[in-house]
């Protein structure tokens, strides 16, 4: 599995900016008539960048001997959202970074059944808003996910900084009738992607998941959703993603991970 470090210019964002990419070994897809390797976009939380699910877990691990393209895009703190400040990391993200990277690997998947993304807490929000607004992701998983903020408003000091907030989303008083809420996004899909939701059972976020999972099959969703003991860690995300990349339609080759 060879680990890539690029840095490319964004116009998007009007700034150099980096991404890290996992690249799978072997004849099979170094082949020039193999133009059809799926990818996996895997998505920080709050204060990680595109290096974190490196530093932080052993993803080359779980990948090595599959034919999977692993893309851990930067966001800074900015949500997967276009700002209220100018920063549109959304559209950096599902407009340019797609493109940029079939530049670099013109071998890489355009079909939507190849495309998959997850995330893990302020990722698992980004994952799941991707996959709902483009529609080009079969799969998305969110681990830890910060998937709704029932009770967010400037006024809620529970938050934190509400200039941070009122700078990510502006001015809300309903986040579930926003045009950022997962709900809200949930209901223009076409309902084709299968989601994947897993919350530790001591995460302050596990109400929240409970509450968008719930919301999210009503409307017509293919949820899968596991919980179970543990807090938000990365030692528990590490063992959701092993668990999430099973799921996927990819060649495995067992003998080469576990060596």
């Amino acid at each position: 599995m060879a680990v890539m470090k690029i840095e490319y210019y964004s116009e998007v964002l009007d700034m150099e900016w980096g991404v890290n990419v996992l690249y799978p070994d072997g004849s099979r897809v170094t082949d020039p008539d193999c133009t059809d390797i799926p990818v996996l976009y895997l998505l920080h939380g709050m204060s990680g960048n595109h290096n974190s699910w490196l530093k932080r877990t052993n993803v080359e691990r779980l990948v090595r001997g599959t034919n999977l393209i692993v893309v851990m895009p930067n966001t800074s703190n900015g949500w997967y959202t276009d700002t209220q400040y100018g920063f549109n990391y959304y559209t950096a993200l599902s407009e340019e970074l797609p493109k940029v990277m079939k530049r670099f690997f013109p071998n890489m998947t355009s079909k939507r059944e190849k495309t998959f993304i997850a995330g893990l807490s302020m990722g698992g929000y980004g994952s799941f808003k991707l996959a709902l607004s483009t529609n080009s992701f079969s799969y998305a998983a969110s681990f830890s996910g910060a998937l709704s903020f029932q009770e967010f408003s400037p006024e809620n000091q529970d938050l934190g900084n509400r200039t941070y907030w009122q700078g990510i989303f502006g001015e809300i008083k309903n986040w579930e009738s926003s045009p950022y809420s997962l709900e809200s996004l949930a209901e223009k899909s076409d309902k084709k992607t299968k989601l994947w939701v897993w919350c530790g059972e001591q995460d302050y976020l596990y109400s929240a998941n409970n509450l968008a999972v719930k919301n999210l099959k009503n409307l017509g969703f293919n949820v899968t959703y596991s919980h179970s003991p543990g807090a938000h860690e990365w030692y528990y995300w590490e063992k959701q993603l092993e668990r999430f990349l099973a799921t996927l339609p990819i060649d495995f080759k067992l003998e080469e991970r576990l060596s």
